[in-house]
């Protein structure tokens, strides 16, 4: 009776199994902690198949073609393009320079000023620089019949509002 002896995967079967390997090391750590290079793929698939080097090379052919980008600490990113990648830097860097800071919306209370359409623009854009609306709102949307404001405190905006309408 003849031994079978599996014969070494495909290109592709590599990749699906790296794919497979860095997917379930996401789900498992939350990022990839373990592999930066094509050789810290073997253990698995030298699980499976005889150690060779034509095992390696195909490994390694297999991770060229996927075009992973990494990470900061070197690590394989499985699920951005490098393209994605160099997007996403860059964006950090404008967020940073910018002061970025995420504003839950669902803690503002909104309130609505009515304005006529030829206004409305020109009020939008003193109120948002004006000294005395500074800490009074989130943001202002302009809409096709006035203002919406996001504020957290409605109260105070609605008096500097009733002020200004009434003087």
């Amino acid at each position: 009776m003849e031994e079978t002896v599996k014969k070494g995967p495909s290109r592709k079967e590599c990749e699906k199994s790296i794919r497979r390997i860095l997917i379930t090391e996401i789900l498992q750590n939350g990022k990839n902690k373990h592999f930066r290079m094509a050789t810290d793929f073997l253990p698995f698939f030298e699980s499976l198949y005889s150690a060779s080097d034509s095992l390696t090379k195909q490994v390694q052919r297999a991770v060229k073609a996927m075009n992973m980008p990494k990470d900061e600490d070197g690590y394989y990113i499985i699920d951005r393009t490098p393209e994605q990648v160099d997007q996403d830097k860059e964006i950090h860097a404008l967020f940073e320079k910018a002061n970025a800071d995420l504003v839950d919306l669902s803690e503002c209370e909104t309130l609505f000023l009515l304005l006529e359409k030829d206004y409305r623009s020109y009020i939008n854009f003193l109120i948002n620089r004006s000294d005395t609306f500074r800490d009074k709102f989130v943001t202002t949307i302009e809409t096709e019949n006035g203002l919406l404001f996001y504020t957290q405190d409605k109260k105070k905006l609605e008096q500097v509002l009733q002020r200004l309408m009434l003087s």
